[in-house]
């Protein structure tokens, strides 16, 4: 079996914030703290993105990732401009922002950091355990309304789950994940799709 080798280099953001002005989405603008994802889900949609740097969406996807640390300066300075009006930033709309490389980065707990100092509306999706360790951040914002988490539930079956999400955690790890949320205060809306088979 080959292992697959993880590289990552590192983007200097000139904006933290992409906006979008498509009807089809129900919000209008997100982070991606990373480009690329560890996951290796078969079914991604973002693996197209990867084409944009020169990389294939197959295995470069996965495996040669860009962190971008030192976005959360650029968010507050995005954030402090007088012409910004604040509405709720999606994060992991694109890729995972809590994929195995964030324990090493700390991309996303940067931008979370900035986001729970301004009181400023969150909706992330993942289905990466590392989002509990920021439930003392996203536990008091989920409270006051601010932050909420959509956890990405394929398959309850542990086997299918493997096949189709090499590299994510088991499903009942992500019910794990969705227990340690809502106890701590942080609304969970749970993903279903794709359901397979169907």
């Amino acid at each position: 079996e080959r292992v697959l080798r993880t590289e990552v280099r590192q983007e200097r953001a000139r904006s933290a914030i992409s906006y979008n002005a498509s009807p089809d989405l129900p919000f209008d603008r997100s982070i991606n703290p990373y480009r690329g994802c560890e996951h290796g889900c078969a079914y991604c949609y973002a693996r197209p993105s990867h084409a944009y740097l020169n990389l294939s969406p197959g295995l470069d996807f996965e495996t040669r990732l860009i962190a971008r640390p030192g976005i959360g300066a650029v968010l507050e300075r995005e954030l402090r401009a007088k012409k910004y009006r604040p509405d709720v930033i999606a994060i992991g709309t694109n890729t995972d922002p809590y994929q195995p490389i964030e324990a090493d980065y700390r991309v996303m707990r940067e931008v979370l950091e900035v986001l729970s100092a301004f009181r400023h509306p969150v909706a992330i999706t993942t289905k990466g355990t590392l989002i509990e360790r920021d439930v003392d951040l996203l536990g008091p914002m989920g409270r006051q309304g601010l932050a909420r988490a959509g956890i990405s539930m394929t398959t309850l079956d542990p086997k299918l789950s493997r096949a189709l999400e090499p590299r994510a955690p088991a499903p009942a790890r992500r019910l794990q994940m969705i227990r340690r949320l809502t106890d701590a205060g942080c609304p969970v809306r749970v993903m279903v799709a794709p359901v397979i088979p169907g």
